[in-house]
């Protein structure tokens, strides 16, 4: 688990690893101008020597992400996992009993590896229909629920009602919206900080 000290000293280095989609992975712009970057840099302002890992992959899905997370639990050691993923799956209308057990899944793992889980909730956009988007986003917080797991209630709240933060797409954040994710991010992951000692 996390170390109080870890921010006294260098070789007490913690690791967080985000795990995600084309939200996560700077799609479509410079690597250090998205949120995940960017948070390593309010870490460092902060006097933290956590350490981020993005292990996020544009188009990934749930079972995409469940196949590749073992190798990366074991690559890095993360005492914190920011799980966001279900978004493209959303978008191909898989079914959420599936995107659901997939997400399941990599909870369970990452709690097994001794790792803490924030989990960011997805909405996927309205012409899906109310039958499957209601369901979608309430999976997010049903297994924050069932897992005792800290909850982002969505990760681009207030910027994807916004067009003018949004790319073309209407599905991506523009590089000025990645410092607002941050924003969204921060608190929850302090309160994950301060519950395993960390100032």
């Amino acid at each position: 688990m996390l170390l109080a000290s870890m921010a006294a000293a260098e070789d007490d280095n913690g690791v967080v690893l985000v795990f995600g989609d084309s939200l996560s992975a700077a799609y479509r712009m410079d690597t250090n101008d998205g949120w995940v970057a960017l948070l390593q840099q309010r870490l460092r302002d902060e006097g933290m020597s956590l350490r981020v890992v993005n292990g996020s992959v544009s188009g990934e899905t749930t079972a995409g992400g469940l196949a590749r997370l073992p190798a990366m639990l074991d690559g890095h050691e993360p005492d914190i996992v920011i799980l966001e993923l279900g978004g493209n799956d959303g978008l191909r209308g898989l079914p959420v009993s599936s995107i659901r057990q997939n997400l399941e899944r990599m909870i369970q793992l990452s709690q097994q590896a001794g790792a803490e889980v924030i989990l960011a909730g997805i909405q996927i956009p309205p012409n899906y229909g109310p039958r499957y988007t209601g369901p979608f986003y309430a999976q997010y917080q049903e297994l924050a629920d069932d897992y005792g797991l800290v909850l982002i209630p969505f990760l681009l709240d207030g910027i994807a009602e916004n067009p003018a933060l949004m790319q073309d797409d209407g599905i991506h954040p523009t590089a000025e919206a990645q410092p607002m994710v941050v924003d969204i991010v921060w608190p929850i992951l302090q309160s994950v900080l301060r519950a395993e000692g960390q100032p």
